[in-house]
């Protein structure tokens, strides 16, 4: 089986380690490009991987990385939400990963979340309409 790691690029650096944990479980994992180039380069300081912040017309690769995850969404069985602290919120999830949590609902994957969903987002009533699987932590509750 195999499940695609959705998350806040702020939080790459835990994709990588969960991505070896669930390879132990005895999964297959994808994970988005900028994490894979993060890792093969030892950097995860975020900005260094955001061209777009330095100018409009690079959005065309923060578009071409959208673009490629969502694939990897649509062709895994699952996908895995890291939501961790960010902003001042716990379990923070972003507009990317709300994009690709529409994605994997609409292809009927299932949806897994590791921690609680926040309350305190404006769009908390979208994420839990997705019934994602809250797994409080726990990795060992993922069954697909």
């Amino acid at each position: 089986m195999t499940i695609t790691i959705c998350s806040s690029a702020s939080f790459y650096k835990q994709v990588i380690e969960v991505e070896k944990v669930l390879k132990s479980m005895g999964f297959k994992v994808k994970i988005p490009m900028t994490a894979n180039e993060m890792k093969k380069k030892g950097n995860f300081n975020v900005e260094t991987f955001k061209p777009w912040l330095t100018g409009k017309s690079n959005y065309r690769r923060k578009t071409f990385l959208t673009k490629q995850h969502f694939k990897k969404v649509v062709s895994g069985d699952a996908i895995l939400v890291l939501n961790y602290k960010k902003n001042n919120i716990e379990g923070y999830i972003g507009g990317a990963v709300l994009a690709e949590m529409a994605v994997a609902l609409h292809f009927k994957k299932p949806i897994y979340v590791l921690n609680p969903i926040p309350s305190r987002l404006t769009y908390t009533e979208e994420l839990l309409g997705m019934q994602p699987i809250v797994l409080n932590g726990d990795l060992a509750k993922i069954r697909v």
